[in-house]
């Protein structure tokens, strides 16, 4: 398995929010300071928010922080945030993609 560059920029900016864990961090900074597009950063960080990994701050101040304590945080979380729910085979989430479901 090979993950995602949006998964590998994830993480990257998850380490990075851990390490300013006490602080509101701008897209810029994380951006710049981890070589990911801005436009790019900003679709993934709010993906990260969604999972309640992150969490987002409007205006002047404004900014992403960690939502939990670093402890809390899975590599599993961040790459799930990304990429959906992992299974070793689609029928696991669906059983109505395969038709040995029944019988597996």
């Amino acid at each position: 398995m090979q993950i995602t560059r949006e998964t590998d920029y994830a993480v990257r900016c998850v380490t990075y929010l851990v390490l300013k864990q006490d602080q509101v961090v701008m897209v810029d900074e994380i951006a710049s300071e981890n070589l990911i597009p801005k436009s790019f950063l900003s679709k993934i960080l709010q993906k990260l928010v969604k999972a309640g990994i992150v969490k987002s701050y409007r205006g002047v101040k404004g900014g992403f922080q960690l939502a939990r304590e670093p402890k809390k945080i899975s590599l599993l979380d961040v790459v799930e945030a990304t990429e959906g729910p992992l299974s070793l085979n689609q029928c696991v989430i669906d059983e109505n993609r395969c038709c040995r479901s029944n019988s597996c």
